[in-house]
């Protein structure tokens, strides 16, 4: 059983209920496989031990006793360290919420716990969830299983490096600039980015916050698609006082087989250039798909400018975030904004702007969101899912110098901004689309490579039941080399 912990959390969980193994015996495989390959991986920087298996002996007598706790019965799993797990700590990598222990659950982990789950510790983000790297003052850097001098991404790098490595059964984290989307390309895991909304965040805020954040979601990442539809079953829903009216009902997938699909196809934009590889591996798939009677066409857009996009996505971002900017940085930016010159159009600029804007500058961007929401649905009318890049290169080396907006990443062998990349992020999920991200092959250089689908809102099903689909029959989740 050489294979078990590169299992998908459903197939561990029938093997529990099934009693091939137990839950105790699983818990104990994955904290013995932690401590013989984490030191170089350092994903899972919170253990919480004696709980996990007390929980999971209690699991195993359940099942013993014929109870069923829900899907996930005894399943090992860890959680995004930004996740709020009661006693331990939650400071997403900023050292002076170091010693900030949860006092509660968050919402999306009572949830997890009610299905089954035993949790046994959280994992690595980068300094306030703001990188597609993960490393922090407090826990420091995590590596890419696939070659530790890379990033596994970001702010989920640390959930997606440990489910690569096999040292976890599943995980949940959270994406508002392709947090959730960038770490399972970089790792060639599966990762679902749902419609913003459905999956209450109570609980994954700092200083106790409770407003769901423009844009931002949290969402399941695994080893398999199932998996994702399994945990967004789980984690979604009404919170429990929009729960007294509101009932979440997602449609179907649209087809069972991807003869049926309308794909369309989006391999590169000027607004953010994509490797090659990238590229290539997304075209191999599009050709793939037409070769078994999917109607797949490069060229059907929404219509939408997407230099509109990206600018309307930054202005929204960076309003989403700015509150929580402290105020002596915030009053240095007012006085940095108000000396940008009107030509001044870089990322630096944009950002200054968006974070000090008034809230008449946020309506404006909010309207042509509007306007950009109602030409998706359009788009969606004639195709069922758009297939583009999560980024715009595989994993990329460790970069911690200076700021995001100054470092630059190589792209067809030429340096480029790393924030140009924001516009894969943000091209859908400033639209509150949904989006999943399945792995589809490796670079020459011998990277994963994931492909982000992209579906109508509330079509969430749909994504992670074409990732399901491929997953079948062209590219499963494939270990990388080392972790035995």
């Amino acid at each position: 059983m050489t294979d078990l912990p590169f299992r998908s959390a459903l197939d561990l969980a029938a093997t529990i209920q099934a009693r091939r193994i137990s839950s105790r015996e699983l818990l104990d495989l994955y904290l013995t496989r932690i401590e013989r390959h984490d030191p170089r991986l350092n994903a899972v920087v919170v253990r919480d031990v004696a709980p996990a298996r007390a929980r999971a002996e209690a699991a195993d007598a359940a099942l013993a006793r014929g109870e069923d706790w829900g899907p996930l019965h005894g399943l090992p799993m860890t959680v995004k360290e930004s996740f709020n797990v009661a006693g331990l700590p939650t400071h997403w990598g900023i050292p002076a919420l170091r010693d900030s222990i949860a006092p509660a659950n968050a919402l999306a982990v009572e949830r997890l716990l009610g299905a089954g789950v035993v949790i046994f510790g959280k994992t690595n983000v980068p300094l306030g969830l703001a990188d597609w790297q993960s490393f922090n003052a407090i826990h420091g850097t995590t590596n890419n299983p696939w070659d530790l001098a890379r990033s596994p991404g970001g702010s989920s790098g640390g959930p997606a490096a440990a489910l690569a490595a096999g040292l976890t059964g599943l995980e949940i984290g959270s994406d508002i600039g392709a947090s959730i989307r960038n770490p399972a390309h970089y790792c060639g895991v599966f990762g679902h980015k749902p419609t913003w909304g459905i999956c209450p965040s109570l609980g994954h805020a700092l200083g106790g916050n409770v407003a769901e954040t423009d844009i931002a979601v949290i969402g399941p990442l695994a080893r398999s698609a199932g998996d994702l539809a399994v945990a967004l079953s789980i984690i979604a829903g009404p919170d429990p006082i929009d729960a007294v009216g509101r009932h979440l009902s997602l449609p179907r997938p649209r087809h069972t087989t991807l003869a049926g699909y309308r794909v369309a196809v989006m391999l590169d934009d000027r607004n953010a250039e994509v490797d090659c590889s990238v590229q290539d591996a997304i075209q191999a798939l599009a050709d793939w798909l037409a070769a078994r009677g999917a109607v797949v066409s490069l060229t059907a857009r929404p219509a939408i400018d997407t230099d509109v996009a990206m600018r309307v996505y930054m202005h929204l971002l960076r309003s989403a975030t700015s509150a929580g900017i402290p105020p002596v940085i915030f009053a240095a930016e007012q006085d940095l904004a108000r000396c940008l010159s009107l030509e001044d159009d870089s990322h630096r600029a944009r950002m200054l702007r968006a974070d000090t804007g008034l809230h008449r500058d946020w309506l404006g961007a909010h309207e042509q969101r509007e306007r950009m929401r109602h030409a998706w649905a359009a788009f969606f009318h004639d195709w069922d899912v758009l297939l583009c890049p999560a980024a715009s290169s595989p994993a990329v080396p460790h970069d911690q110098q200076g700021e995001r907006w100054e470092r630059t990443i190589t792209v067809n062998g030429r340096q480029v901004p790393t924030t140009d990349q924001l516009f894969w992020a943000g091209f859908s999920g400033m639209a509150l689309l949904p989006s999943t991200v399945a792995p589809i092959g490796l670079s020459p250089g011998g990277l994963p490579i994931g492909v982000q689908i992209i579906g109508p809102q509330y079509g969430d099903l749909g994504c992670i039941g074409f990732a399901q689909l491929l997953e079948q029959d062209y590219r499963s989740f494939v270990p990388p080399a080392g972790w035995d």
